[in-house]
This record gives C-alpha cells, structure tokens and sequence, in this order.
C-alpha cells in the first residue's frame, strides 16, 4: 500500500509540472503574437487612448511581471477577463466544456464498441480475409485527413442521403456525423493496437499450454489473452481519449459545434490572451487527468510498475 501511495505522488507531480509546462508556453507564445490593443480599438483611435487601455491590460509591465501575475491567477483558476466577450475568460470556456465533452464521450464510444473487437478478431483471424478487410478500414482511417472525413461524411450523409444535420448541436442527430469524424483514427489506432498485442500474446507459451489443456477458445481470450495484452490497450485508448477531448478544433470547427476547440480557434483570430489561455489550460487539464488514470490503471492492473 506503501509503494502505490508513492506512485500516486509521483504521478501527481508529473501532472502538476505537466500543467504548469504547458501554461507557461502559451503565456509565451500568446505575448509574442502581437498586441490586442489595435483589434479592440478603432483604426483612427488616439495613441493616448492605446496606452490607457494597455495599462489596463496589464500590457505595459514587464514581461516577468505579466508571467508572476499570471501564475498567480492561474493558481486560483483566475485567467482574466475576456477581451472579446467581457466577461470571465473561464467562465466563457466552462460553458463550452459540456459540447466537448459530449463529442469527446461520443466518440469514444464509438471507438472502444468498434475497435477492441475488431482488433481481438483480426488478430485470432490472422491472414484471413476478415484480416485483411479489417486493416485495411484502419489505414485508411489513419490516413485519411480529418477535414476529408468531414467532406464526405456531410456529402454522403447529409446532402444526398439527407440523414444527419450539417452542423450545429441538437439533439442526437446532430452529434452522429461529428462523432464518427472524430472517432474514425481513434477507431484505426486501437483496432492496430488492440491486434498487434493480442497477436503478441497469442504466440507465448502459456497460451499454448492452455490450449493444449483443452481450455475453450474463448475462456483463453478472455482470462489469459486479454489480461496480458490490457497495458498497450490502456495505452492506446487512454491517449485516444485525451485527443479526443482537446483535438477536436477541426471537426468543431467544420461542424459548427460550439466546444472548446472552435473557442479556441475564434480567440486566436481575436487575439484574446485570456480565453486562449483558459481554453488551453482546460484542455491540458483534462489531458493530463486522463493520462493520469492511465498511469493508476497500470498500477492496478500490473503491480510491477508501482515500484
């Protein structure tokens, strides 16, 4: 119990200094990609009234003092004020976070129901047409753009068809196309994954013995295969669902669906320092907790790794 107290502190640092990283890269970046000022103001505005406004911005501090405020505000969950919306910078982005978790959840449904069986069944069917049919869906859905997916999709689906709504959020019409898009390289990777360790267990000894003790086929699968062949699985799909939650800017974006990554995008173009910050930060949060979880689901499923 000693030993998997310690491994739980050590994975919380990582996720602390994980967060802090990536916060302090977008102060950075966000502090080189211009000033707001001009896009708030009109192009005929005063340079008097210019300075008032950066003062109020904080914007002609130092840059160590903008980064030591910052820091502070971040602590507290405090990004600042929306340049754009006028109001809270998190507040506008907590109202985001149900629609992407909606299509995150979504398609990672999608991808888990499709994909572990479909990678468990090309890899006891190994060199059958089933295989060979398999594999060659996932290529594809790995290759394949996301924006291209979108295309088709919304052609097939939508306007020939006339299935699915284009765009916007609703009810659960709206969430197939953007779900499926989304989930589609999730589903090609850990159908991959899924076969390629399988595949690995299935060739060890103790497999063998079994089979030769004439345990049943799916008994095998089921106590022996998969258990061993769980930490590559947990992997795949711990990190699936973290780009699922913070990758979805294209999809989003195309789709018209009003999660983070189309806030994101939107307050890029507005130069709005604080919505992008809170918008990354929420984003790397939610990564890292998943990684997290993924890091516990090793120790609990391989007590080896604790220590």
């Amino acid at each position: 119990m000693q030993g998997f107290g310690r491994f739980l502190t050590y994975r919380v640092v990582r996720m602390l200094i994980a967060l802090w990283s990536v916060v302090t890269v977008v102060f950075v970046v966000m502090r080189l990609s211009g000033d707001p000022v001009p896009l708030l103001l009109p192009p005929d505005a005063p340079i008097a009234e210019m300075e008032r406004l950066r003062h109020e911005m904080g914007l002609d501090r130092p840059i160590y003092v903008q980064y030591g405020v910052f820091i502070n505000q971040a602590v507290r969950g405090d990004f600042g004020r929306s340049i754009h919306f006028r109001t809270s910078a998190m507040t506008v982005v907590w109202e985001r976070v149900p629609a992407t978790l909606e299509l995150a959840f979504a398609s990672f449904l999608c991808a888990i129901v499709v994909a572990i069986p479909a990678g468990i069944i090309s890899a006891v069917r190994r060199g059958s047409v089933i295989d060979d049919i398999v594999m060659g869906v996932a290529l594809v859905g790995q290759a394949a753009p996301t924006f291209y997916i979108c295309i088709m999709l919304i052609l097939s689906c939508s306007l020939w068809l006339g299935l699915f709504p284009t765009s916007g959020r609703g009810d659960w019409r709206n969430l197939v196309l953007p779900a499926v898009t989304l989930g589609a390289f999730a589903m090609a990777s850990i159908a991959r994954i899924t076969r390629s360790a399988v595949l690995e267990i299935l060739r060890a000894d103790y497999i063998r013995t079994a089979r030769a003790k004439g345990l049943p086929e799916f008994w095998t699968l089921a106590k022996h295969t998969m258990r061993n062949a769980a930490i590559p699985i947990v992997t795949i799909v711990g990190l699936q669902l973290g780009n699922l939650l913070g990758g979805a800017v294209v999809t989003e974006t195309i789709f018209s669906w009003p999660g983070i990554g189309r806030l994101a995008i939107q307050s890029i173009y507005n130069r709005d320092y604080p919505v992008v910050q809170s918008c990354v930060f929420m984003t790397a949060a939610m990564f890292v907790v998943v990684n997290f979880l993924v890091d516990v689901a090793y120790g609990i499923l391989d007590p080896r790794i604790r220590h």
